[in-house]
Protein backbone atom coordinates (compact mmCIF):
# COMPACT_ATOMS: atom_id res chain seq x y z
CA UNK A 1 0.00 0.00 0.00
CA UNK A 2 1.59 4.19 -1.38
CA UNK A 3 1.85 6.45 1.08
CA UNK A 4 -1.70 8.01 1.18
CA UNK A 5 -0.30 11.75 1.92
CA UNK A 6 2.40 11.36 -0.98
CA UNK A 7 0.29 8.58 -3.47
CA UNK A 8 -0.44 9.30 -6.83
CA UNK A 9 -3.74 10.95 -7.76
CA UNK A 10 -6.29 8.87 -10.15
CA UNK A 11 -9.28 10.35 -11.75
CA UNK A 12 -11.46 8.01 -12.81
CA UNK A 13 -14.66 8.18 -14.88
CA UNK A 14 -17.86 6.32 -14.28
CA UNK A 15 -17.49 5.28 -10.76
CA UNK A 16 -21.36 4.39 -10.02
CA UNK A 17 -20.66 0.90 -11.61
CA UNK A 18 -19.28 -1.76 -13.08
CA UNK A 19 -15.09 -1.18 -14.01
CA UNK A 20 -15.39 2.10 -12.97
CA UNK A 21 -16.35 0.96 -9.46
CA UNK A 22 -14.14 -1.42 -9.04
CA UNK A 23 -11.64 0.25 -10.36
CA UNK A 24 -12.30 3.06 -7.74
CA UNK A 25 -12.82 0.94 -4.71
CA UNK A 26 -9.26 -1.02 -5.53
CA UNK A 27 -7.21 2.00 -5.86
CA UNK A 28 -8.58 3.84 -2.49
CA UNK A 29 -8.20 0.18 -0.66
CA UNK A 30 -4.24 0.31 -1.75
CA UNK A 31 -3.89 4.48 -0.29
CA UNK A 32 -3.88 6.50 -3.67
CA UNK A 33 -6.16 9.46 -3.63
CA UNK A 34 -8.98 9.08 -6.12
CA UNK A 35 -11.46 11.01 -8.25
CA UNK A 36 -13.90 9.24 -8.20
CA UNK A 37 -16.62 10.65 -10.76
CA UNK A 38 -20.19 10.05 -11.98
CA UNK A 39 -23.04 11.92 -13.49
CA UNK A 40 -24.89 11.93 -10.29
CA UNK A 41 -22.56 11.78 -7.15
CA UNK A 42 -25.00 10.52 -4.82
CA UNK A 43 -24.38 6.87 -6.72
CA UNK A 44 -20.93 6.68 -4.95
CA UNK A 45 -21.02 8.52 -1.71
CA UNK A 46 -19.89 5.20 -0.01
CA UNK A 47 -16.46 5.55 -2.31
CA UNK A 48 -16.45 9.05 -1.45
CA UNK A 49 -16.85 9.03 1.76
CA UNK A 50 -13.26 7.78 2.40
CA UNK A 51 -10.55 9.95 3.14
CA UNK A 52 -8.46 9.59 0.40
CA UNK A 53 -11.46 10.28 -2.28
CA UNK A 54 -13.09 13.29 -3.76
CA UNK A 55 -16.01 13.31 -5.40
CA UNK A 56 -17.01 15.49 -8.54
CA UNK A 57 -19.95 15.18 -10.47
CA UNK A 58 -19.29 14.29 -14.09
CA UNK A 59 -20.89 14.00 -17.65
CA UNK A 60 -18.64 13.38 -20.51
CA UNK A 61 -21.20 14.60 -22.90
CA UNK A 62 -20.81 17.71 -21.08
CA UNK A 63 -17.85 19.84 -22.34
CA UNK A 64 -18.21 22.31 -19.35
CA UNK A 65 -18.70 19.31 -16.93
CA UNK A 66 -15.75 18.16 -18.11
CA UNK A 67 -13.73 21.47 -17.47
CA UNK A 68 -15.36 21.99 -14.34
CA UNK A 69 -14.52 18.36 -12.76
CA UNK A 70 -11.19 18.30 -13.66
CA UNK A 71 -10.89 21.66 -12.43
CA UNK A 72 -11.95 20.80 -8.91
CA UNK A 73 -9.64 17.90 -8.85
CA UNK A 74 -6.53 19.75 -9.67
CA UNK A 75 -7.51 22.33 -7.12
CA UNK A 76 -8.88 19.37 -4.15
CA UNK A 77 -5.38 17.47 -4.52
CA UNK A 78 -2.90 19.80 -6.99
CA UNK A 79 -2.78 18.00 -9.55
CA UNK A 80 -4.52 14.49 -11.52
CA UNK A 81 -1.36 11.67 -12.69
CA UNK A 82 -3.34 9.00 -14.15
CA UNK A 83 -6.82 9.74 -15.50
CA UNK A 84 -8.49 6.60 -16.57
CA UNK A 85 -11.46 6.83 -19.21
CA UNK A 86 -13.93 4.40 -18.55
CA UNK A 87 -17.70 5.55 -18.83
CA UNK A 88 -19.24 4.08 -21.83
CA UNK A 89 -22.39 3.13 -23.10
CA UNK A 90 -23.36 -0.12 -25.08
CA UNK A 91 -25.80 -0.41 -27.62
CA UNK A 92 -27.62 -3.82 -29.51
CA UNK A 93 -28.56 -3.84 -32.97
CA UNK A 94 -27.01 -4.45 -36.59
CA UNK A 95 -25.63 -1.98 -38.19
CA UNK A 96 -28.54 -1.07 -40.69
CA UNK A 97 -30.71 -0.91 -37.44
CA UNK A 98 -29.30 1.72 -36.02
CA UNK A 99 -30.40 5.08 -36.33
CA UNK A 100 -28.21 8.03 -37.10
CA UNK A 101 -29.47 9.98 -33.45
CA UNK A 102 -28.13 6.40 -31.53
CA UNK A 103 -24.83 6.39 -33.77
CA UNK A 104 -24.28 9.91 -32.59
CA UNK A 105 -25.55 9.07 -28.36
CA UNK A 106 -23.11 6.74 -28.88
CA UNK A 107 -20.41 8.31 -30.21
CA UNK A 108 -20.29 11.07 -28.13
CA UNK A 109 -20.13 9.18 -24.85
CA UNK A 110 -17.61 6.58 -25.99
CA UNK A 111 -15.46 8.62 -28.30
CA UNK A 112 -15.86 11.90 -27.96
CA UNK A 113 -16.55 11.57 -24.21
CA UNK A 114 -13.20 10.18 -23.82
CA UNK A 115 -11.37 13.16 -26.07
CA UNK A 116 -12.58 15.56 -23.95
CA UNK A 117 -11.51 14.17 -20.87
CA UNK A 118 -7.90 13.56 -22.39
CA UNK A 119 -8.26 17.50 -23.57
CA UNK A 120 -9.08 18.52 -20.13
CA UNK A 121 -6.14 16.89 -18.59
CA UNK A 122 -3.12 17.21 -21.06
CA UNK A 123 -2.20 20.71 -20.27
CA UNK A 124 -1.37 19.89 -16.51
CA UNK A 125 0.10 16.58 -17.73
CA UNK A 126 2.19 18.31 -20.00
CA UNK A 127 3.61 21.25 -17.50
CA UNK A 128 4.59 18.22 -15.25
CA UNK A 129 6.19 16.46 -17.98
CA UNK A 130 4.63 13.24 -16.34
CA UNK A 131 1.17 11.63 -16.06
CA UNK A 132 -0.89 8.23 -17.57
CA UNK A 133 -4.04 8.31 -20.23
CA UNK A 134 -5.83 4.71 -19.84
CA UNK A 135 -8.89 4.43 -22.14
CA UNK A 136 -10.59 1.42 -21.60
CA UNK A 137 -12.27 0.06 -25.08
CA UNK A 138 -12.90 -3.18 -25.60
CA UNK A 139 -11.97 -6.35 -27.11
CA UNK A 140 -14.99 -4.62 -29.32
CA UNK A 141 -12.30 -2.44 -30.43
CA UNK A 142 -9.66 -4.69 -31.59
CA UNK A 143 -12.03 -7.38 -33.27
CA UNK A 144 -15.66 -6.59 -34.54
CA UNK A 145 -18.71 -8.29 -33.15
CA UNK A 146 -22.13 -8.75 -34.69
CA UNK A 147 -25.10 -6.47 -32.78
CA UNK A 148 -22.44 -4.17 -31.88
CA UNK A 149 -20.98 -2.49 -34.82
CA UNK A 150 -21.03 1.46 -33.44
CA UNK A 151 -19.99 0.27 -30.41
CA UNK A 152 -17.09 -1.45 -32.19
CA UNK A 153 -16.54 1.48 -34.08
CA UNK A 154 -16.07 4.08 -31.67
CA UNK A 155 -14.04 1.62 -29.75
CA UNK A 156 -12.00 1.27 -32.92
CA UNK A 157 -11.74 5.04 -33.20
CA UNK A 158 -10.58 5.30 -29.58
CA UNK A 159 -8.02 2.64 -30.19
CA UNK A 160 -6.97 5.24 -33.06
CA UNK A 161 -7.01 8.71 -31.28
CA UNK A 162 -4.55 6.60 -28.22
CA UNK A 163 -2.16 5.57 -30.96
CA UNK A 164 -1.88 8.62 -32.53
CA UNK A 165 -1.72 10.68 -29.37
CA UNK A 166 0.71 7.77 -27.86
CA UNK A 167 3.11 9.36 -30.63
CA UNK A 168 2.62 13.03 -29.79
CA UNK A 169 3.35 12.61 -25.50
CA UNK A 170 5.66 10.41 -24.98
CA UNK A 171 8.42 12.79 -25.42
CA UNK A 172 6.52 14.87 -23.03
CA UNK A 173 6.93 11.94 -20.34
CA UNK A 174 2.97 11.06 -20.76
CA UNK A 175 1.81 7.73 -20.84
CA UNK A 176 -0.86 6.32 -23.08
CA UNK A 177 -2.66 2.72 -22.33
CA UNK A 178 -5.71 1.31 -23.78
CA UNK A 179 -7.38 -1.68 -22.00
CA UNK A 180 -9.78 -4.54 -24.13
CA UNK A 181 -11.64 -6.29 -21.70
CA UNK A 182 -13.71 -9.12 -23.04
CA UNK A 183 -17.35 -10.10 -21.15
CA UNK A 184 -17.50 -8.85 -17.26
CA UNK A 185 -19.41 -9.35 -14.89
CA UNK A 186 -21.05 -6.00 -14.85
CA UNK A 187 -24.61 -4.50 -15.90
CA UNK A 188 -22.88 -3.41 -19.31
CA UNK A 189 -24.86 -5.69 -21.27
CA UNK A 190 -27.85 -6.02 -18.91
CA UNK A 191 -28.63 -2.18 -18.88
CA UNK A 192 -27.67 -1.97 -23.18
CA UNK A 193 -30.67 -0.23 -25.11
CA UNK A 194 -31.59 -2.38 -27.96
CA UNK A 195 -33.29 -1.73 -31.73
CA UNK A 196 -37.23 -1.44 -31.08
CA UNK A 197 -37.33 -2.31 -35.16
CA UNK A 198 -35.16 -5.51 -35.70
CA UNK A 199 -34.89 -6.93 -39.57
CA UNK A 200 -35.59 -10.31 -40.39
CA UNK A 201 -32.42 -10.97 -42.66
CA UNK A 202 -30.78 -9.91 -39.52
CA UNK A 203 -32.04 -12.38 -37.23
CA UNK A 204 -29.42 -15.21 -37.22
CA UNK A 205 -26.24 -12.90 -37.10
CA UNK A 206 -27.07 -9.80 -34.89
CA UNK A 207 -30.44 -11.33 -33.63
CA UNK A 208 -28.64 -14.00 -32.31
CA UNK A 209 -25.60 -12.10 -31.05
CA UNK A 210 -28.43 -9.84 -28.81
CA UNK A 211 -30.13 -12.63 -27.43
CA UNK A 212 -26.78 -14.27 -26.49
CA UNK A 213 -25.69 -11.28 -25.00
CA UNK A 214 -28.52 -10.97 -22.61
CA UNK A 215 -28.40 -14.59 -21.78
CA UNK A 216 -24.63 -14.01 -20.74
CA UNK A 217 -25.74 -11.89 -17.94
CA UNK A 218 -24.23 -12.81 -14.72
CA UNK A 219 -22.47 -15.69 -16.20
CA UNK A 220 -19.49 -13.67 -17.70
CA UNK A 221 -16.48 -15.30 -17.23
CA UNK A 222 -14.66 -11.88 -16.24
CA UNK A 223 -14.63 -10.64 -12.70
CA UNK A 224 -14.30 -6.54 -12.40
CA UNK A 225 -12.67 -6.71 -9.08
CA UNK A 226 -9.90 -8.69 -10.49
CA UNK A 227 -9.50 -6.53 -13.48
CA UNK A 228 -8.59 -3.66 -11.76
CA UNK A 229 -6.09 -5.35 -9.86
CA UNK A 230 -4.54 -5.94 -13.02
CA UNK A 231 -5.14 -2.69 -14.34
CA UNK A 232 -3.31 -1.14 -11.46
CA UNK A 233 -0.43 -3.79 -11.77
CA UNK A 234 -0.59 -2.84 -15.61
CA UNK A 235 -0.25 0.75 -14.83
CA UNK A 236 2.64 0.68 -12.24
CA UNK A 237 4.86 -1.40 -14.53
CA UNK A 238 8.47 -0.28 -15.07
CA UNK A 239 7.27 -0.39 -18.20
CA UNK A 240 3.69 -0.02 -19.06
CA UNK A 241 2.19 -1.95 -21.98
CA UNK A 242 0.83 0.09 -24.53
CA UNK A 243 -2.32 -2.51 -24.92
CA UNK A 244 -4.04 -4.39 -21.95
CA UNK A 245 -5.86 -7.39 -22.83
CA UNK A 246 -8.18 -8.40 -19.86
CA UNK A 247 -9.91 -11.65 -19.55
CA UNK A 248 -8.96 -15.27 -21.22
CA UNK A 249 -11.54 -14.23 -24.09
CA UNK A 250 -10.18 -11.21 -25.16
CA UNK A 251 -6.62 -12.89 -25.69
CA UNK A 252 -8.12 -15.54 -27.36
CA UNK A 253 -9.05 -13.00 -29.95
CA UNK A 254 -7.38 -11.09 -30.26
CA UNK A 255 -4.35 -12.87 -30.60
CA UNK A 256 -6.56 -15.02 -33.31
CA UNK A 257 -7.26 -11.78 -35.41
CA UNK A 258 -3.62 -10.89 -35.32
CA UNK A 259 -2.44 -14.43 -36.43
CA UNK A 260 -5.56 -14.02 -39.32
CA UNK A 261 -4.96 -10.63 -40.79
CA UNK A 262 -0.98 -11.91 -40.66
CA UNK A 263 -2.02 -14.74 -42.96
CA UNK A 264 -3.86 -12.50 -45.47
CA UNK A 265 -1.76 -9.97 -45.67
CA UNK A 266 1.21 -12.47 -46.33
CA UNK A 267 -1.20 -14.05 -49.31
CA UNK A 268 -2.05 -10.95 -50.80
CA UNK A 269 1.63 -9.31 -50.19
CA UNK A 270 2.18 -9.44 -54.26
CA UNK A 271 -0.41 -7.68 -55.18
CA UNK A 272 -0.19 -5.44 -52.42
CA UNK A 273 3.61 -3.72 -53.49
CA UNK A 274 2.26 -4.18 -57.21
CA UNK A 275 0.18 -0.63 -55.97
CA UNK A 276 3.60 1.08 -55.97
CA UNK A 277 5.87 2.61 -58.72
CA UNK A 278 8.39 0.49 -59.79
CA UNK A 279 11.73 1.21 -58.08
CA UNK A 280 13.58 4.38 -59.68
CA UNK A 281 10.70 5.77 -60.19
Amino acid sequence: MVNTQEAPVWLVTGCSTGFGRSIAAHLLDEGFRVVVTARKTEQVEELAARDNAFAAPLDVTSQDSVTEAVRRAEEHFGRIDVVVNNAGIGYFAAVEETAPETVDRLFDVNFHGTARVIHAVLPGMRARRSGTIVNLTSIGGLVGHPAVGYYCAAKFAVEGLSESLRHEVMPLGITVMTVEPSAFRTDWAGSAQETQEPIADYDATAGAARRAYHDSVGKQAGDPDRAARALLTAVTAPEPPHHLLLGADAYDLATAQLKARAREFEAWERVTRSADFPAGE
